[in-house]
């Protein structure tokens, strides 16, 4: 029997010590928005743990500047560029309309499409915070392996609160849709010269959906994030804390843990983690393992594509994390995060050019509990979180027979 088989074995008390820690972060800590207090005071806490708990030599907290409220706030953009398009449309200024319909089509495309930095400076700065801490090996330093979860929770989205994530998917959809038939309207109009106001009327209909639109999130309300992502921050946290339980500590291998904060706003703290330390790594081989929201087991999914499906992660580090699930005979499935599903930290590591993948848990059709007041400490899965964390433990055992070949 392997050294880590008896962490494996013992997985369900791995479950519970994160069951455990999270609901004492969300009853004790403030909230976690993204550049917050809560989001500071739980990295320092997280830091604390992963040096005292889990016996890692290497730990630091590191500050990065951002614009949090851009994430969402493009939408107070690209939203009065259509209902201006609409006004101009009607006292025969088309031009203009297509001017203002591409400008927001543009902005949601490249702030929240692709995640780029493109009206960040119209909104406030803040600070948000990253961890990085590392367990040293004891003979030399042949492999190195993160893991990855995002300690900040998002702004509330009430209309998958009330009304799941078919409402809220059509919602958007449907905005979207109201801002291209316009578009060909102003184009057409140009181009022929016709009136089209019968069809513009007929395209007031989408006014309704612009406007609620500008309430997609609350800003005003933080959610729990209990699964999302405490349950991510906690896999590699709990890795290490059952090995230094055990006794175990690895020969050739080194093994870490990257807390991000703001990921809900953008990935901002991968992608300031990612500047500060893509060239720090490239001694050994070294895999990021990105989890976020573990929950359901029926859900554990390696995505071999993110950020809105635009964005290939390593192969390699994906197929290890699969492999290590059917060794053990635990459900996993290959898919992507597809468009219009945001992305996860692995994105912005793989951007950098660094070797990750993403660990989801959820139904990428979002689930009623995604972004929403129910994800509460009451509301974690213990199956889905103990099979996520043998599998990992099992990808650490795969990883680390490769530093002795």
């Amino acid at each position: 029997m392997s050294k880590l088989q008896t962490l494996i074995d013992n997985k369900g008390l791995g479950a519970k010590y994160m069951i455990d820690e999270i609901t004492k972060i969300i009853k004790t800590l403030p909230k976690r928005d993204p550049g917050s207090e809560g989001e500071k005071l739980t990295c320092e806490y997280m830091a604390d743990v992963l040096k005292n708990d889990c016996g890692c030599e290497d730990v630091k907290i590191e500050s990065f500047k951002e614009n949090p409220g851009s994430f969402y706030g493009w939408l107070y953009i690209t939203l009065t560029c259509m209902l201006i398009a609409v006004v101009t449309f009607f006292v025969n200024l088309a031009w203009i309309s297509v001017i203002l319909i591409l400008f927001g089509l543009l902005t949601a495309v490249l702030q929240f499409g692709l995640y780029f930095k493109f009206v960040d400076k119209l909104f406030p700065e803040k600070t948000g915070h990253n961890v990085t801490a590392v367990k040293k090996c004891t003979g030399e330093t042949k492999r190195r392996i993160f893991f990855n979860g995002h300690v900040d929770a998002a702004w509330e989205w009430p209309v998958n609160y009330l009304l799941g994530g078919v409402g809220f998917e059509s919602h958007a959809i449907i905005g979207f849709a109201g801002a291209f038939y316009y578009l060909a309207l102003s184009i057409i109009k140009l181009a022929t010269g016709a009136a089209l106001t019968k069809c513009a009327l007929w395209g007031l209909i989408f006014v309704p959906f612009w406007l609620g639109l500008y309430f997609l999130w609350n800003k005003k309300r933080i959610v729990d994030g209990a699964n999302d992502n405490l349950t991510g921050c906690y896999m590699g946290i709990t890795l290490l804390k059952m090995m230094k339980d055990a006794g175990i500590t690895l020969e050739n291998t080194e093994v870490g843990v990257i807390i991000t904060g703001s990921e809900e706003a953008g990935l901002r703290g991968a992608y300031a983690w990612s500047d500060a330390h893509k060239n720090d790594f490239n001694d050994v081989p070294t895999f990021i393992i990105s989890y976020d929201t573990i929950h359901d087991p029926k859900q554990l999914m390696v995505n071999y594509r993110n950020l809105n499906g635009t964005v290939k992660t390593d192969k390699e580090v994906g197929d290890l994390f699969f492999e290590a699930a059917e060794d053990l005979g635990i459900f996993c499935k290959k898919g992507m995060v597809p468009p219009l599903g945001g992305a996860t930290d692995d994105a912005a590591f793989a951007k950098a050019g660094l070797r990750a993948t993403g660990i989801t848990g959820l139904n990428h059709k979002l689930e009623n509990y995604y972004h929403t007041r129910r994800d509460t400490y009451d509301n974690m899965n213990e199956q889905g979180l103990a099979d996520c964390y043998a599998v990992s433990v099992r990808a650490l055992e795969l990883f680390d027979e490769g530093a002795k070949q």
